[in-house]
């Protein structure tokens, strides 16, 4: 396990765009938007006080020089990508420079124009293999796993489906009070459950939306925090976790559990100081790219017994006024995936909550949230968990 970052780096200023088909607005509109409402959330702020930027992007630009261009700076600017879980990295990235005494003030940025390049979400350019990954499009992967599920669990599928149709459920009733979510609308889930299926079991209210979107995060040491804000967000606990590719040689086994996210996990709370996460955590927001996964990273991420999470789910627990609530914002599902955008606008809403700035849809007195952002299919996948929270430990 890493050292860790323990109270030593807070966040002090975020923004986000709108998710969502936004053919109006260019990546570079999107940058900007995003950098200026971060910078203006902390007062006295000025662009000139970020000495290094780290971009984040899927497929919007190569190198660091987007981001420069579009901001109209002369400094550091670092591409990161690491497939669905960029963002997340990006912000790794600036923490650990910040961390390291190397800058002062540092600045995640997440961007992705989808909808006008015609990504369909389905299909994806791979790099060259060892071919032992299936050719089968994204929803096909992880239709998978409602069957592998229900077979190992001696699950009845009838009753998987409701706990699908939940997740689908739950995550566009919350993104209907999010003024900034792709999908606003509250949908029936008879509506869900009659819905054109894409792959498997999986209907179109089971795929996450393909969006374009912005966010960013002004990170500082722990200890400057409140130079910046009254009320920063502190670093708890990160950890990312690339997983060996085994690919379809244990495909069985990874389609009832992502054991990215277990090792992930167990190290990100170890650094937090989470011992039973089911009872410490307030809030989660995780990678709900389909409706399966949801339910099984609740179990991964130790918020429901083995085999219990569909359980859960359609009890009611991590609705917005259940006991751990999920993706409160909407999630991917909703709030739409931009993918260098996603894992920054998971953290945007922890400092929403935080902050008691969440609207319709906020929480009562949130002390711990978790991120979770992934990438990849099952058998080759890349995980990342932070837990923020609104002090620092005494």
């Amino acid at each position: 396990m890493s050292k860790g970052l323990h109270d030593r780096i807070a966040i002090v200023g975020m923004g986000c765009t709108n998710f969502g088909e936004l053919w109006d607005s260019s990546s570079d509109d999107l940058a900007v938007d995003a950098v200026e409402a971060a910078i203006a959330s902390v007062p006295g702020l000025n662009k000139s006080d970020i000495e290094a930027y780290w971009y984040s992007t899927l497929a919007t630009g190569h190198s660091g020089l987007p981001l420069a261009k579009a901001l109209k700076v002369e400094r550091p600017v670092s591409r990161v990508e690491n497939y669905c879980a960029s963002g997340s990295d990006a912000f790794r990235n600036a923490a650990f420079a910040v961390a390291a005494g190397v800058y002062d003030v540092a600045m995640a940025v997440g961007v992705e124009k989808l909808k006008d390049s015609g990504y369909s979400g389905l299909t994806v350019d791979d790099p060259p293999s060892d071919n032992t990954l299936p050719e089968i499009s994204n929803p096909a992967s992880y239709a998978m796993l409602p069957a592998s599920y229900s077979e190992h669990y001696g699950v009845d599928p009838a009753e998987l489906r409701q706990a699908l149709t939940h997740v689908a459920w739950k995550n566009h009733s919350n993104g209907a009070l999010n003024p900034r979510a792709q999908y606003k609308s509250v949908v029936s889930k008879e509506t869900i459950d009659a819905a054109p299926r894409v792959a498997g079991d999986l209907s179109v209210f089971d795929c996450s939306g393909v969006a374009d979107g912005g966010a960013a995060a002004i990170i500082v040491r722990a200890e400057d925090a409140y130079k910046y804000t009254d009320m920063p967000m502190f670093l708890k606990g990160m950890s990312l976790h690339a997983g060996s590719s085994s690919g379809a040689s244990t495909a069985g086994q990874r389609h009832v559990t992502f054991p990215e996210v277990t090792a992930c996990a167990k190290a990100a709370y170890a650094e937090a100081g989470v011992t039973d996460p089911r009872t410490q955590i307030s809030m989660a927001e995780v990678h709900d790219c389909f409706t399966p996964t949801e339910m099984i990273l609740l179990e991964d991420l130790g918020f429901s017994e083995r085999g219990q999470g569909w359980k859960d789910l359609i009890a009611g627990r991590y609705d917005l006024d259940g006991d751990l609530p999920v993706n409160p914002d909407g999630g991917l599902k909703s709030f739409g995936h931009p993918v260098g955008a996603s894992g920054l606008r998971m953290m945007f809403e922890l400092w929403l909550q935080f902050r008691g700035e969440a609207g319709a849809r906020q929480l009562d007195n949130p002390t711990l949230g978790l991120t979770h952002n992934m990438g990849g299919l099952p058998g080759e996948f890349v995980s990342f968990i932070a837990l923020f929270g609104a002090e620092l430990d005494r």
